[in-house]
């Protein structure tokens, strides 16, 4: 899979491209990463607050694992508005982004649990707190040196959340980790197709 076969959507939502365009600019004033993230986070909530209809194949669980579809990715790389989908009993690894990121919830219950990031390797993860997070809520889920956490579906319904990150999340090589251990693995959360598109 190419990142030329993967068609962002915000185009066919007015309100996410609009927000695409504020987050753009947010950006481009060159703002420290806690005054980003803050301004971000209350432009979500007042996105979310507003409501809007996202397309139905960006909001479709996949039987397997979590999936991210792209809602918007910056010509440039620097940021990306994704729609992340957890079906029920679904979750992720404990893992980083390697960026900053702010995460809003469109519909569900998102758990999240966050993690001390290890300032050496191989050492067990501290566990910081777990929340819930309903729709309509937002939160900054990472900056660059504070972005260990887990992720789960907290209800009977999936979740999904719009997540925009300060870069490509698709093609970012990202950790986890073993908490345990804290033994790490890279990996790439890998854009999902909408139908439609080529597999």
């Amino acid at each position: 899979m190419t990142q030329q076969q993967i068609v962002p959507v915000a185009s066919e939502v007015p309100e996410i491209a609009a927000f695409a365009d504020r987050v753009a600019d947010l950006v481009a004033r060159g703002l420290d990463e806690r005054a980003l993230t803050a301004a971000i986070r209350d432009d979500l909530e007042a996105t979310l607050a507003a409501g809007f209809d996202l397309p139905a194949e960006t909001t479709r669980p996949d039987p397997e694992r979590y999936v991210m579809y792209p809602l918007h990715v910056a010509a440039d790389g620097s940021f990306s508005i994704a729609s992340a989908v957890w079906n029920v009993g679904q979750g992720t690894p404990v893992h980083g982004h390697e960026t900053w990121g702010v995460v809003g919830i469109y519909r569900g219950v998102e758990v999240e649990t966050r993690f001390e990031k290890p300032s050496a390797p191989d050492v067990p993860l501290v566990a910081e707190g777990t929340d819930e997070w309903t729709a309509g809520q937002v939160t900054v889920c990472c900056t660059t040196d504070d972005d260990v956490h887990q992720v789960r579906c907290g209800g009977d319904e999936p979740v999904v959340g719009i997540h925009v990150y300060g870069a490509d999340i698709g093609t970012l090589p990202r950790r986890s980790y073993d908490p345990e251990t804290g033994a790490v693995h890279w990996f790439t959360s890998t854009w999902a197709l909408t139908e439609g598109e080529d597999r």
